[in-house]
């Protein structure tokens, strides 16, 4: 209660905080509003039975099955970022741009992002629609007219790219990662629907009682486990020579450099969700080719990838959660740097030579403690898999995957908070 009145005491800062909650709900509005001339009435009921949609749609923010024009959310924003980070490693003009530029050299990488979010937008939103059409909701949606097809690809880039927007101008509060929240808001939205869904499945059943007290048990262990894991962290000494400038003395101190278990977050999770759903909406574009080889193999990766509860969507998606632990932890922890700024401010490893010594020694540091910590979101993400193959039930299969996600943003907003609040201390004093 003492944090929450210093926060509404802080004009600044209670300002940004509901500037953010009434960004927000302007992105919860934008995905109540439909596309012109389309009727989305019997999406709902046919959305319930399908896990994978159901997976499609809480990266929609909910705006899927009420077939806005936020249908899509943040998806082709993410897909955007996750293909101009493989092309920084491929490209060395882009590498270098990252390394080099600073500042101004990040901005053009995020104008270029945004670039590309523009015909994949469309692009995902041919692929998605095409996707339930295949599925059975052809016969919900209608088929569409050259007209439609027109004004439906307009409006979905169009709210696609005002929820992009509105994301990074919730980053700029620096409250939290604005497409973090974004998602975050989507899932907690769907919250009072899942309960009451997860309700009707379980009431009545013998065995009810047994498979929610284990329900409520693993919610308890995920969240103690994501808390515990996104606070830990390997703390490497650090010690400063002893410097003379003038008639001063400077340095002789013993620091330590914090190295996080988990060093990209959530951002891992959200990359491979996106990842998972991309194959299914590529083979869209080729269901209907001439070529009998084509359109079966189409198929076929529709039919691998819309199973969620299958064992090799859940091993495709353990298997990508560690490889974007390991990519994104590269993207923003370079041991190279570091050990560059240590060594400029005098400072060094004890035992160790400033320099390539020392960056190999963060490197092969946090190579080991990544492996923990992407071993640890990988399990977690596919424990509802586990649930289901124990419990014969596919009720509340996607609250692994929703949870890691929303603990870990919640975690991330309260550290802003604080952080913000430490900053104004000082300010004041």
């Amino acid at each position: 209660m003492n944090k929450l009145f210093l926060i509404w005491k802080t004009k600044d800062l209670r300002n940004k905080i509901l500037i953010v909650l009434g960004l927000l709900l302007i992105t919860r509005i934008l995905t109540h509003v439909p596309i012109p001339g389309i009727d989305p009435s019997g999406l709902r009921s046919f959305f319930e039975n399908s896990q994978f949609l159901n997976l499609l749609d809480i990266f929609s923010g909910g705006g899927l099955t009420n077939f806005s024009i936020a249908m899509l959310g943040v998806g082709p924003y993410i897909t955007a970022s996750i293909i101009m980070q493989l092309l920084t490693i491929i490209v060395p003009s882009l590498a270098e741009m990252q390394k080099e530029g600073g500042e101004a050299g990040r901005a053009q990488l995020n104008q270029y992002t945004r670039y590309l979010t523009i015909p994949l937008a469309p692009l995902q939103a041919f692929g998605t629609i095409r996707l339930l059409n295949s599925q059975g909701a052809g016969a919900i949606l209608g088929n569409f007219s050259p007209f439609q097809w027109f004004l439906v690809l307009i409006s979905v880039t169009a709210g696609t790219m005002l929820i992009m927007w509105i994301g990074e101008i919730i980053s700029e509060f620096d409250i939290g990662n604005g497409i973090s929240l974004i998602i975050f808001a989507g899932i907690v939205a769907s919250i009072p629907s899942s309960l009451s869904q997860g309700y009707q499945i379980f009431q009545g059943s013998a065995n009810a009682v047994p498979t929610l007290v284990g329900f409520a048990l693993v919610f308890l262990v995920v969240v103690a486990g994501v808390v515990l894991v996104t606070e830990a962290q390997r703390n490497i000494p650090i010690a400063y020579a002893k410097r003379v400038r003038g008639n001063k003395l400077f340095g002789g101190v013993n620091t330590h450099l914090p190295l996080r278990l988990n060093q990209a977050g959530v951002i891992p999770i959200i990359f491979a969700v996106s990842i998972m759903l991309f194959p299914a909406m590529v083979a869209q574009f080729f269901i209907n080719a001439k070529s009998a080889f084509l359109a079966n193999n189409a198929q076929k990766v529709i039919n691998l990838f819309n199973d969620t509860t299958t064992w090799f969507y859940g091993v495709v998606y353990f298997l990508m959660i560690l490889g974007f632990t390991y990519f994104y932890t590269a993207v923003v922890f370079n041991p190279e740097e570091i050990a560059e700024n240590v060594q400029k401010n005098g400072g060094f490893i004890p035992g160790l030579r400033p320099g390539a010594q020392t960056a190999d020694y963060l490197s092969s540091v946090l190579n080991r403690i990544t492996l923990a910590g992407a071993l640890f979101l990988a399990i977690i993400a596919i424990l509802p898999l586990l649930a289901q193959n124990f419990t014969g039930t596919q009720a509340l299969t996607l609250g692994g995957t929703s949870l890691l996600i929303v603990v870990s943003v919640v975690i991330e907003v309260i550290k802003k908070i604080e952080a913000q609040l430490t900053m104004h201390d000082y300010e004041g004093f």
